[in-house]
């Protein structure tokens, strides 16, 4: 079978709908997969959807392959990731989500959960030779059955959090999937709720569903401006991920959202590690400290973070793209909805949550930036600024390799990494004080340029 190589990625399958990835290619995936999943001892597979114009053919083909190979599947329809993930938790061990995440609109693709891990990596690769060389085999038995998991999903989220007071917020879910269960989720805990987009709609109208990204977030800061909600809330396009917005419009990054999920879990978890991908703040691992907690510094990736966390029995893990993984009273995978209840049940002891969010320690730093690479470029590039750290930087700054090059210095940070999903090189520059973020920005450029000349440094793209 011919297979574009490209949509095999480090956490995930993904691409362009149909050049890249098409019905043909979700069901050698599901062959693949329940052919994997059965030599595990794995008999039923759990199979969700987002909201994406695609999804429906997808899922359809991927649950034809997963039958092919024998395999029981639960189809539990239209459902943010997290729900994939909470039926993967509670009816079965393994499953597959067709979800373009927050990729543009003909994007789609498959987050795959097998015997309880979240695939990475070599485990993908081998699905893709599998694939290609159609090493699958045909077993009877296989079947279907439809589930509706959003009732238990709900019932459990309302009977583990508690707000203290009512509160009224904003929730934007930029026609994504989270629409269809977010807001009804967050009034079941007392919210009175003002809803943005939650309309699922794969064409996304109004805009991208990209917390992420500043620009995406002008509606919900808007929306707080001409009501008296206190807080807002965005979701990315298939539920994962939480943006929070304050009521003067400040955009909390998620680093800076586990200083708050880190005390609160270390009140009940004391002395426990916490886990945090290398782009987040430098202010996080103090406050970690502060609050009684071993800070643990790992690479990015939502499926390297998880793993560790098993590894580490770790409470509490993040990412600076918004991943959030609570342990501690939930299953350990990564859920906005879950993680917006979890900060609204913090918030609502406090009178005025936005100060509360905005008393953070924060510093002066870029947004995520990139530079564009050959394919297999951004790795060579990183090993050869690890080989000329040691030389170009001399103490205080401490370097670490886990992820790339990250130096830090006592008033800030650079970090230089290879993106394991686009043939990029990820850059993030902070600084307690704006002439530090300058002097540690042109200190990493300048090392950047003596491995790739004229190096072009731009936004992110999605």
């Amino acid at each position: 079978m011919q297979l574009s190589p490209a949509i095999f990625k480090a956490y995930d399958i993904r691409g362009i709908v149909p050049s890249t990835l098409n019905e043909d290619v979700a069901r050698a995936l599901g062959r693949a997969f329940g052919t994997a999943a059965r030599a595990q001892g794995e008999r039923v597979v759990a199979v969700g959807r987002d909201g994406r114009l695609s999804g429906p053919a997808l899922a359809g083909a991927l649950i034809q392959g997963l039958v092919d190979a024998g395999i029981e599947v639960i189809d539990i329809g239209m459902s943010t990731t997290p729900m994939l993930y909470f039926a993967a938790s509670t009816l079965c061990h393994s499953g597959i989500q067709v979800t373009g995440s927050h990729n543009p609109k003909d994007y789609n693709g498959f987050k795959m959960v097998l015997a309880g891990r979240a695939i990475h990596g070599e485990e993908i690769q081998g699905l893709r030779r599998a694939m290609e060389q159609q090493a699958w085999q045909p077993q009877d038995g296989g079947s279907v059955r439809q589930a509706d998991v959003l009732p238990a999903y709900r019932e459990r989220i309302v009977g583990d959090v508690k707000l203290a007071r009512p509160m009224k917020i904003v929730v934007d879910s930029g026609n994504g999937i989270a629409g269809a269960s977010a807001p009804a989720i967050f009034r079941a805990l007392g919210c009175e709720v003002v809803e943005l987009f939650s309309e699922v709609d794969g064409n996304f109208p109004n805009h991208h569903p990209d917390p992420s990204k500043p620009e995406n977030l002008r509606d919900v800061i808007a929306a707080l401006q001409s009501s008296d909600a206190e807080l807002g809330l965005a979701f990315d396009g298939d539920g994962d991920r939480l943006g929070i917005v304050t009521k003067d419009g400040q955009n909390i990054f998620p680093d800076r959202q586990m200083m708050l999920f880190a005390q609160d879990v270390l009140s009940r978890v004391p002395g426990a590690p916490i886990l945090f991908d290398v782009k987040c703040t430098q202010r996080l691992a103090p406050a970690i400290e502060a609050a009684g907690g071993e800070p643990v510094m790992y690479k990015t990736g939502h499926s390297l973070i998880k793993a560790r966390m098993k590894e580490l029995q770790a409470p509490l893990g993040g990412e600076m793209s918004g991943h959030i993984f609570f342990k501690e009273r939930w299953y350990g995978f990564d859920d906005g909805t879950y993680a917006g209840c979890r900060l609204l049940e913090i918030l609502s002891r406090a009178a005025d949550p936005s100060a509360v969010l905005n008393q953070l320690p924060s510093s002066h730093s870029t947004p995520e930036l990139n530079v564009h690479c050959e394919e297999g470029e951004p790795h060579r590039l990183t090993g050869e600024l690890q080989a000329l750290a040691a030389g170009a930087f001399a103490a205080p700054a401490r370097i670490s390799t886990i992820d790339g090059l990250r130096v830090d210095w006592p008033d800030g940070f650079g970090l230089i990494r290879a993106s394991n999903t686009t043939p990029v090189l990820v850059l993030r520059f902070e600084g307690h004080t704006p002439e530090a973020l300058r002097r540690i920005e042109s200190a990493m450029l300048a090392l950047l340029e003596r491995v790739k000349p004229g190096a072009q440094v731009g936004g992110a793209a999605h």
